[in-house]
This record gives C-alpha cells, structure tokens and sequence, in this order.
C-alpha cells in the first residue's frame, strides 16, 4: 500500500482553525511559538480569534495555513504513529510548501518566511494589476482553453482541478467575457471566486520576479521523498528544479488533477489531506468518479481527511 500526503492551499483557512490541536499537543503550540517569532507577529491568535477579514489577507493566511497544514500533521502522527511512512507529497498552490517541509526539502522557518513573503508579492501584484478569478463547471479543459484564447486581454486557465471544474484567471474585463461565452458554451455555473486578484496568470509576474529573489536566499534542499509539481505533475528531485518550480508556479496553471493522476498510475492507494477544510478530499472523489484513472494493481484507491 503506497501513500500519499496532501496539504491544501489559500482558501481552506477559518477562524478558529488549529485552536484545539494547540491546545491539545505541547508540541502544536511550539510550532505556532515559533512561527510567530519567525514572522513577528501572533500567528496563532489571529487563526484562533479572527478577525476573518485578517486572516483572509493574502500574507497572513499563507503561513497560517502553512503552520495549521503542519500542526495536522503533528496531530495525526501523535495519534497514529502507524502512519509515518509515505511515498511521496503534494500541496495544491501554497499547499506545495507544505509539502516540501515535510519531503525534507524546506525547513520550518524558511519556509513560514517565504511564504508570508509570498504573500505579499501576490498581494502587491495584485494592487498593480487588478484582476480576479472564477471557477467554471461543467466544461472540459479543451473548451475552456478554447474559450480564454478567444477573449480580449489577459485570460487563462488557473487551475484545473478535476472533471468539470476548473478556474480561470485574468483581468477583470477578460475575466467577465470568458465566463460568459462559457455560459454560451454550456457551464453549468460560473461561480467568481473571492479572492485580492488574478492568481496563477500572467499578472502576477512581478510576484514572479520578486518570490524568485527571495528564493535564491534560502536553502532548499533535495527531497527525502518526492513532491509532486503544480506546475510540471510530475516529481520534482532536486534543490534546483524545485527553485525553478516555485518560482513559476504563481504565474502556471495549477495542475492539480494531472498530478493526482499521476500518483494513481503510479500505484498510490491512499491519500490524506492533512489541514484546515476538506477540498483536496472532494476533488479527488471527483477525479475518481469521472473514470478509472489508470494505475498500478487492482486495490482500491482511497483519500482521507485530517
């Protein structure tokens, strides 16, 4: 039996998220203790206490997501300490720092400070170029593909996440275009996402060359275990394709389902998502519903949360 570890990305967080981990584990109220000295500022009381408002800024909500993703996992592996081994990880957009803490290829605090820096380059990219996102169901990538390359201005794929959902992203005017013709097109629903701007497009290249400076002032490591690309679905191996990965994955589409079915054809039975929400277990209910993924053996493929 092979397994996986998934870790989710912005949108999963919540106020009051990580509290009662934190008040269960010493070793949880560590990891907030130290993120909140890494980044200067109470963590832990905002993922507690809110304001929701607060928690939702973009350089907030990526690190609290990151030290809530990680504080689960502490959580799990206290409690079924059965469940250590794995074979390799994955982390959908911010979800893939997550996953390189765990692979070995991150430490705890580069990765708190980068993210946060993250944060803010998206954030400021954002105020640069407004723009947005928007999730279209119904469609297949093709369409939609189709669809982007037909409209005015800066729209693309964003995220393709599994069948019939996907997300687009893109100036505002664009944006508003595309989901209209996917309207005409048959979407079922095209559902504007709240979000500061238009994430994984091209409007987000000065967070690009921005995030690619602050990475080349960390050590990244080679994964003790593999790590499952957004942007590539496949296995990143090494300290510099990893560099090279991060770096595009704010302006690339997010190839969530590709690398979910990777992992299943590579014969990967279970997967956890590990953290706040439960969106990473959906899709894969999804992915696996729409067909049989082709994989490895005849075992069942199964996805929990945590």
């Amino acid at each position: 039996m092979k397994t996986v570890f998934l870790f989710p990305g912005q949108g999963a967080q919540f106020v009051g998220m990580g509290k009662e981990l934190y008040e269960k584990h010493d070793s949880v109220r560590q990891l907030y203790q130290r993120a909140n000295e890494i980044i200067g500022f109470d963590l832990a009381k905002i993922c507690f206490e809110g304001p929701e408002t607060e928690l939702n800024k973009t350089n907030i909500c990526q690190p609290a997501i990151l030290v809530t993703s990680l504080a689960a996992l502490e959580s799990m592996r206290l409690a079924h300490p059965e469940n250590q081994s794995f074979v390799a990880t994955a982390g959908l957009s911010l979800g893939e720092y997550t996953a390189l803490v765990v692979a070995g290829a991150l430490s705890f605090e580069d990765a708190v400070k980068i993210v946060e820096r993250r944060g803010v380059f998206m954030q400021e990219a954002c105020e640069q170029q407004p723009g947005g996102m928007a999730s279209v169901i119904g469609l297949d990538r093709e369409q939609v593909r189709k669809i982007c390359e037909s409209v005015a201005g800066v729209v693309n794929i964003a995220n393709l996440n599994c069948p019939g959902q996907i997300v687009i992203s893109g100036e505002t005017k664009a944006l508003e275009e595309a989901g209209r013709k996917a309207k005409e097109s048959g979407a079922k629903r095209v559902i504007p996402l709240k979000v500061a701007g238009a994430f994984h497009s091209p409007l987000m290249k000065p967070a690009e060359e921005k995030l690619k400076k602050e990475l080349d002032k960390i050590e990244i490591k080679n994964p003790k275990e593999p790590v499952v690309s957004n942007v590539t679905a496949d296995y990143v191996k090494t300290a510099e394709e990893i560099k090279n990965c991060l770096s595009r994955q704010v302006v690339s589409s997010v190839l969530w389902e590709d690398s979910m079915r990777r992992l299943i054809q590579d014969g990967v039975t279970k997967f956890y998502e590990i953290g706040p929400g439960q969106a990473l277990t959906g899709l894969m209910q999804r992915i696996l519903a729409s067909s049989s993924p082709t994989r490895s053996g005849d075992e069942k493929v199964e996805c929990y949360n945590f």
